[in-house]
């Protein structure tokens, strides 16, 4: 059976976060930390399924940076979720350059979103065990969004969330077709409108050129939605 580490200091915010896991899934056994130094331990005893975890730890600002490094040494592939009051727009780039699966801000999500995001985790952390990789497509792509690993661009890793590259799966598996706004609403956990829509595209759009600043596979289909153009 899956066992999940949720690593933070809030006590209350601790208990919330492991009273909402075992809601949803009362079948997981969930150990909580509270300090850097304890979950650093309880990682080079166990191999946890899935990681929760905060970045701010007490006094030590950034002690969740440790402990991803922790993990990434001690057991590289582990599922990290980010739980964290930090900005995200700062910081949520700097957790996928570690490898953390997802980033949510918080204050900025409730119970519906902290459970769903979790359980895309732990379904396709599941799910890769006995999987293997996306080969690059023809046109220099690879991505697998079931694996949660950053894509490639003509070898280089392209830095995007889960959201963002599941609506990059799903305009790439409908190569040469406009895929509607409505159909990118369904692989949107939150804010299933045209703008969220249109911002998550410009993220996609932006981490490609700082790779590559001549890249434009993602075409604009005005008023209906995007359509990926190569290949």
């Amino acid at each position: 059976m899956d066992t999940i580490a949720v690593i933070e200091d809030d006590r209350p915010t601790s208990d919330q976060l492991a009273g909402w896991i075992r809601a949803a899934r009362p079948e997981l056994t969930v150990h909580q930390w509270h300090d850097r130094d304890s979950a650093e331990a309880a990682l080079a005893r166990e191999r946890y399924d899935l990681v929760v975890l905060d970045i701010e730890l007490g006094r030590e600002r950034h002690a969740g940076v440790a402990v991803i490094n922790t993990i990434n040494k001690l057991h590289q592939g582990t599922p990290v979720l980010v739980v964290s009051a930090m900005p995200a727009a700062i910081y949520r780039g700097i957790m996928k350059a570690l490898d953390a699966w997802d980033y949510l801000q918080k204050t900025h999500f409730d119970e519906a979103e902290f459970v769903e995001t979790f359980l895309d985790i732990l379904r396709a952390s599941r799910a890769r065990r006995g999987s293997d990789p996306e080969p690059a497509t023809e046109d220099g792509l690879s991505l697998d969004p079931l694996w949660q690993r950053n894509p490639t661009w003509r070898g280089q890793r392209i830095n995007l969330p889960l959201t963002a590259q599941r609506i990059l799966a799903t305009l790439v598996q409908k190569k040469g077709q406009t895929v509607s706004y409505e159909e990118l609403y369904e692989v949107v956990k939150s804010g299933r409108n045209r703008d969220n829509v249109r911002k998550h595209v410009s993220a996609i759009r932006d981490a490609f050129r700082d790779l590559d600043p001549a890249f434009d596979a993602i075409e604009n289909v005005p008023m209906r939605g995007f359509r990926w153009s190569r290949g």
